[in-house]
């Protein structure tokens, strides 16, 4: 099966959940990607993640929600895309992590290595575009109690 887009993913998380605030939609479509690879073994997209100041951002959404506080539908993305494998993993980060506020999910991501490493080398709050890679998302997800 085809990798999904991330606007798939986006429109799928959005198809299930419904409005959520463009923060909250980046951070779990950030979890989807990390678990895919942990349960998976491998990405749910290709698009790449960047650990911004205000966490990890995936910039081809951001282009799309850019300017909004509040989404209810994602009409790049084609939900029916994702394949049985796929709409599993995000069901399951879905029931995990959901039902918390963007704020919960921003801070989390903040705590965690992935993002942190990723942003070693950048001064506190200042703008930076480093990648946080599948392998850094892989070994500190993989180490984690399983969130399915």
């Amino acid at each position: 099966m085809a990798l999904a887009s991330v606007h798939d993913v986006a429109a799928y998380i959005l198809r299930n959940c419904g409005e959520m605030t463009a923060m909250k939609l980046q951070k779990l479509v950030y979890y989807c990607q990390a678990w895919s690879l942990v349960w998976d073994e491998r990405p749910l997209f290709r698009a790449p993640i960047q650990a911004w100041a205000n966490g990890p951002v995936i910039p081809a959404l951001y282009r799309e929600h850019r300017g909004q506080f509040k989404v209810a539908k994602w009409p790049r993305g084609d939900a029916q895309r994702l394949g049985k494998d796929a709409r599993e993993t995000v069901d399951a980060v879905l029931r995990y992590y959901g039902k918390r506020t963007a704020q919960w999910l921003s801070d989390l991501t903040h705590a965690e290595a992935p993002w942190r490493e990723a942003r070693v080398d950048i001064p506190e709050g200042e703008r930076g575009s480093a990648e946080i890679t599948h392998a850094a998302l892989h070994e500190y997800y993989s180490g984690l109690p399983d969130r399915g």
